[in-house]
């Protein structure tokens, strides 16, 4: 084999890698984005696991994206250990079939249809549409579907240089007793996993085999140890994966590797335990593409029958092999591993600040509880919540802004700029309920106590401004725009509200019933209320205004006061006899 061969071969293998990539990703952005979704909402029972971690590992081609998605789903705490198994044996029988698309390429010219599928034709064809499609359609989809078929084109391409570099081998005595020294199970699997493991890829590593095959020189025996060997080694992107998740992630990494291992080992155990008793007369039978592709679907739908009545013992096992660790509670859905997927990013995103949301309602309730009835326990309660929205903000903000930068729908950009605008509100609603409970521990420090009249009043305008809250909260957790309409007439009731109390405070003041030192308190906890209901009014006019594809806070509050409809007054007339002084 000469410098040129050596060359070409390289080359091969890049452009098959290459090609294998390109296709990939284009099928993963077609159908991506529905398959996510399909496949987390839809593996409750092993048996589904595995159909649907088969299904997904086919279309996208590649059983490690798979895995990494489940890694991250179970991390996220949107899927159970348990049906993160099924689907991880389903990803390890879905990426054989990339062995079949690969061997499209040794299809042989002829006359009739053989011509017309020739590896020529099928590569030049798709490769004319691909770049048609790329260069000329103006739809996303259209040019991803171009991706996948240039990324096809290249495939085949690169198969067949590799092929026609290695041609030759089959006369090489070097190259026939390497391939005769893998005969030795222990040597082939070993060298089939370390192979896999340096490309990162199961179908790439089985590629380059099946190139390897058309040298004439590989039998049965060489090839099985090697393709038991690719089973493995395609475990190891899915541990790396797994690097830095918790511990429910690490189980799920390593139920990728603890399947092959022990499947492989039952297999090898069975199979040459039986050739040891009965002489299997195929062990000598030379390989081509189309008889390793099949082997390699035999050899993984056994693997996977052999484990899959074992779903339970597999989950037990990796929960022994993996402690568990206390985790923090918040941040786990926002998964990086889902950022090459925008939908499953979008939507955890969505229940994350859906979290903070409650997080910041549940913040006023435990403050304004205070008022009445002061604790330690609860000061100490509204400061966590506090800290939890601080912890929401950072977390959320950095995720989201990562986001901005993968190719979305424009819903999934709609949502995402709805988040980054509300982002900040919830989170000031919990500083704002923190400074509330510092004014109750003020007054309890201080032994300050409102008069009865304003007690009373301040108790309507903490009811008002709770509901306030739940309402915009409701609002954009269920994403209910007649329920964020309601807000800015409620809003515009608290400001009315607290003008009130503040020139019923000064009265009081006058006549001797309430002192300068209880109207500082009395004061801050009134602004702090009024600026929760700014912060809700926010909330609520970015709905409506990101929902009419536009966002103009100051032109929406300026349109709404000077031409207030006669809903809006409605609805304030409604606040009215629900909240009044």
């Amino acid at each position: 084999m000469g410098i040129s061969e050596i060359i070409s071969l390289l080359s091969g293998i890049a452009l098959f890698l290459f090609g294998m990539g390109l296709m990939g990703d284009g099928l993963k952005k077609v159908a991506g984005s529905r398959l996510e979704l399909v496949l987390y909402r839809l593996s409750n029972t092993p048996l589904k696991g595995v159909l649907l971690g088969t299904g997904v590992t086919a279309v996208i081609q590649s059983s490690c994206a798979t895995s990494v998605m489940v890694v991250g789903f179970v991390n996220a705490g949107m899927m159970k250990l348990r049906q993160a198994v099924g689907v991880i044996l389903g990803a390890i029988l879905g990426t054989s079939v990339t062995g079949w698309v690969i061997s499209l390429s040794y299809i042989e010219g002829g006359s009739g249809i053989g011509q017309l599928l020739s590896t020529a034709n099928l590569t030049g064809l798709a490769a004319v549409c691909g770049i048609l499609l790329r260069m000329f359609s103006k739809k996303p989809a259209l040019q991803h579907v171009g991706d996948i078929l240039m990324g096809f084109a290249v495939l085949m391409f690169g198969m067949s240089t590799m092929s026609g570099a290695v041609s030759g081998l089959g006369k090489e005595e070097w190259f026939v007793g390497t391939l005769q020294s893998l005969s030795n199970p222990l040597l082939g699997i070993l060298v089939g996993t370390a192979f896999t493991a340096l490309l990162q890829s199961a179908s790439a590593a089985v590629g380059i085999v099946q190139a390897l095959s058309v040298t004439g020189a590989m039998s049965f025996e060489a090839a099985l140890p090697l393709l038991m060997g690719v089973a493995i080694g395609a475990s190891f992107p899915v541990l790396l994966s797994a690097l830095g998740a918790k511990a429910d992630g690490k189980r799920t990494a390593l139920v990728y590797l603890v399947s092959e291992v022990v499947s492989v080992l039952i297999c090898a155990a069975l199979f040459y335990l039986g050739n040891i008793i009965f002489h299997f007369s195929f062990m000598d039978t030379i390989m081509n593409p189309f008889s390793l592709a099949l082997v390699n679907s035999i050899l993984r739908l056994v693997m996977v029958l052999l484990l899959l009545p074992f779903t339970d013992a597999l989950e037990a096992l990796v929960r022994l092999l993996v402690r568990e660790k206390e985790e923090a509670p918040l941040t786990l859905r926002l998964e990086e591993r889902f950022l090459a997927h925008p939908s499953l990013a979008v939507e955890q995103s969505r229940l994350t600040i859906n979290d903070m949301a409650a997080c910041a309602k549940d913040s006023l309730g435990e403050a304004v509880g205070l008022l009445i009835e002061y604790s330690d326990a609860g000061f100490a309660k509204t400061q966590e919540l506090e800290a939890d929205a601080d912890r929401y903000e950072d977390a959320l903000g950095s995720y989201l802004v990562k986001l901005t930068g993968r190719e979305m729908t424009q819903q999934q950009n709609a949502d995402v700029s709805k988040y980054l605008h509300t982002l900040t509100d919830f989170e000031r609603i919990s500083d704002l309920a923190l400074n509330i409970a510092q004014s109750a521990k003020e007054m309890k420090e201080k032994q300050l106590h409102f008069s009865d009249e304003a007690e009373r009043e301040l108790s309507v305008v903490c009811r008002a401004v709770r509901e306030v809250v739940r309402l915009s909260v409701q609002a954009f957790t269920e994403n209910d725009l007649s329920l964020a309409v309601q807000v800015e007439p409620l809003e515009e009731l608290i400001d009315q509200l607290v003008d009130k109390v503040k020139r019923h405070h000064i009265e009081r003041l006058q006549k001797g019933q309430c002192t300068i030192r209880q109207g500082f308190v009395l004061n801050d906890l009134l602004t702090s209320l009024e600026r929760i209901g700014d912060h809700c009014s926010n909330v609520a006019v970015a709905m409506i205004e990101l929902d009419e594809d536009t966002f103009d806070t100051h032109e929406y509050m300026e349109r709404l006061r000077n031409n207030q409809s006669p809903e809006f007054e409605q609805a304030l007339a409604g606040w009215q006899a629900r909240f009044s002084l």
